[in-house]
């Protein structure tokens, strides 16, 4: 079917030194982590927002965005056709563990006109690191409703922020819309307002 998920190896050998014990289990004590700043294209300031939510057992983090949307067609501006936003969490780990993004599941909504395409693709990275390689989910129309893509690390790829640093984490998701030789309006959007389309940020632990 149209529009499903790609399952993708994130490049994330650029992120810190990997960390040498063995990947564990969550920790017992509830993490919590701070959105400190939101910004982009897809964001701008008093336009949209982005909140996150952990997980009870500290397995994961889902981000909710709104009004992130890529638009093409129909007579809508080139200046809408690519967005992107990025966020950046400062994540408040236990003392003794340190942890990665082992995968990561985007859902949103789109309506891609026959001819039309459009594309999700993220990076990753702890702030003073380079940025990851972005993996690249890409939706040919026609298609109408909720899409799905996964970003995912094999556990000998994982790189981890390095033990006991604060370092914050960096997501930069994009999305883009291509009219194609489509006449009509397509968008790709992730927006909290329809069901289940939140994203998801899987973590994987270790202990340091």
């Amino acid at each position: 079917m149209l529009g499903m998920s790609v399952v993708g190896a994130m490049i994330l050998s650029t992120l810190a030194a990997p960390v040498d014990s063995p990947v564990s289990s969550a920790p017992d004590e509830q993490i919590t982590l701070d959105i400190k700043t939101i910004n982009g294209s897809g964001c701008p300031a008093g336009t949209a927002t982005a909140s996150a939510d952990v997980a009870s057992d500290n397995t994961s983090f889902t981000v909710h965005y709104s009004n992130f949307t890529a638009k093409a067609g129909g007579g809508v501006s080139a200046l809408e056709a690519r967005k992107n936003c990025q966020i950046n969490v400062l994540v408040h780990v236990p003392q003794g563990f340190t942890y990665a993004i082992a995968k990561a599941e985007y859902r949103g909504f789109a309506h891609i006109e026959s001819g039309a395409s459009a594309l999700e693709q993220a990076n990753y990275y702890f702030t003073g690191t380079a940025p990851t390689a972005r993996v690249r989910h890409t939706f040919p129309g026609p298609f109408h409703g909720v899409w799905r893509a996964v970003d995912a690390t094999d556990v000998a790829e994982l790189v981890f922020a390095p033990c006991g640093e604060s370092r914050n984490l960096n997501i930069n998701a994009e999305l883009r819309a291509d009219a194609g030789s489509s006449a009509g309006p397509s968008f790709i959007e992730m927006d909290s307002e329809h069901a289940s389309v939140d994203t998801i940020y899987h973590f994987a632990w270790k202990t340091c």
